[in-house]
């Protein structure tokens, strides 16, 4: 393996590998690595906070390695208790597998299908007798468990910890164990359960896999990771104009550390991007126009990602109306000429527009929603066939009337 190779598959975009040697070693063996990914389908999509993981396994397999995808169909029942503060709600089967259905074709957008082996959890959980359950707890006390930092502030303040949660670290590990990973890949807020794995394969007569955590990519918002509960995340299967448009809202702390985790702009830009951002001679603002591009053609195409610029210039930077706006029926009462009175409420909520009755309410509160140009306060309003309404920055509705 060249230098530079070595440099791009094990220094950028990494946390920490347990350990760097060993993989070294394995690299050069010439023997083809079983790459472990585990996902929960505890929720059906993939944000770029995923991606960043997903990226290194795409490059692993570019090195001609075999990517084993486990589904856990059943540690998904239980959730994974990482950074939460309270017991999780179990899921159903049924939620679980059309998860995992819409989880795995956004998967995909990233990593080779071809090169990818998919294997259920429950192929080998399903089987497991009481007498392997207690076998696999014997492994582990109740000490190094809540040695855990989630479990441990969740304890020390007396939050539940429900023993299902308990087993969770022990589930995932074992799954090393069943397909005998060489190498398992996660956040770097997964290296607990990473290295309850290593420890199962060892006391099973295995090699220890290693371990290889990326970093924790930061949401929106600016604060805290990324994820859809905190609702500031970036979908991978969202629209183009969606994507570019969130790409564009992130703080400019965010910048270089975007092009580096979910991006395949070379280190010596990333260099200089770090350049002219430190002596002031870039406007933040390009560097996130080019940012906003590479995500959007990455998971859509360069056609999309042109139009979904184009149309952020006209809207966010111009000011002006797009030309495309998609159109929908209201119902409404006719008061005089080409006026009518509607409630636009249960439209928009009908059509997705909105999440709920209480988001509209919140955004009308905030002056979110405006009307032909003018905020309005209220869902009841007098509008015209043909008239706008412009939900946040980045949503239009042409109003027909029914």
């Amino acid at each position: 393996m060249t230098d530079i190779r070595f440099a791009t598959l094990l220094k950028r975009g990494v946390a920490e590998i347990i350990t760097e040697a060993e993989l070294l070693r394995l690299l050069n063996s010439g023997r083809i690595l079983t790459l472990k990914q585990g996902f929960d389908p505890s929720t059906p999509d993939i944000h770029l906070g995923h991606v960043v993981g997903l990226r290194k396994l795409r490059q692993f397999q570019e090195l001609g390695h075999k990517v084993t995808l486990i589904v856990g169909d059943w540690t998904a029942r239980i959730g994974d208790p990482s950074g939460q503060s309270a017991t999780r709600p179990m899921l159903s089967p049924s939620e679980i597998e059309s998860n995992a259905r819409t989880y795995m074709e956004q998967f995909f957008k990233v990593v080779d299908k071809d090169k990818t082996e998919l294997r259920w959890q429950s192929e080998w959980f399903s089987q497991f007798t009481l007498d392997e359950v207690i076998k696999l707890t014997s492994k582990f006390t109740v000490a190094q468990l809540l040695a855990r930092e989630d479990f441990n502030k969740r304890y020390s303040s007396g939050n539940p910890i429900s023993l299902a949660e308990m087993l969770y670290p022990l589930l995932q590990g074992y799954d090393s164990v069943a397909i005998k990973a060489d190498v398992e890949f996660g956040g770097i807020d997964q290296k607990f359960n990473c290295l309850v794995g290593r420890e199962l394969q060892q006391s099973t007569g295995q090699s220890p896999q290693q371990v290889f955590l990326v970093p924790l990519l930061i949401g929106t918002d600016g604060h805290h990771k990324m994820s859809k509960s905190l609702n500031n995340h970036i979908g991978v299967a969202e629209p183009p104009r969606e994507i570019y448009g969130k790409v564009m809202s992130i703080p400019d702390s965010l910048i270089l550390d975007y092009f580096e985790l979910v991006t395949d702009v070379s280190e010596e830009e990333i260099a200089e991007f770090k350049k002219q951002l430190k002596t002031q001679s870039v406007n933040p603002m390009n560097l996130k126009r080019r940012l906003a591009h590479e995500i959007v053609r990455l998971f859509h195409s360069k056609q999309a990602a042109d139009e979904a610029e184009k149309h952020f210039t006209q809207v966010f930077q111009k000011r002006e109306t797009p030309e495309e706006i998609p159109e929908c029926a209201f119902a409404a009462r006719y008061i005089r000429d080409d006026l009518f009175q509607l409630d636009i409420a249960p439209t928009l909520v009908k059509q997705g527009l909105v999440k709920s009755i209480a988001e509209l309410k919140r955004l009308l509160a905030q002056e979110a929603i405006e009307l032909d140009g003018n905020k309005i306060n209220s869902s009841i309003v007098n509008a015209h066939h043909g008239s706008i309404i412009k939900i946040g920055k980045r949503r239009f509705v042409r109003i027909t009337i029914k």
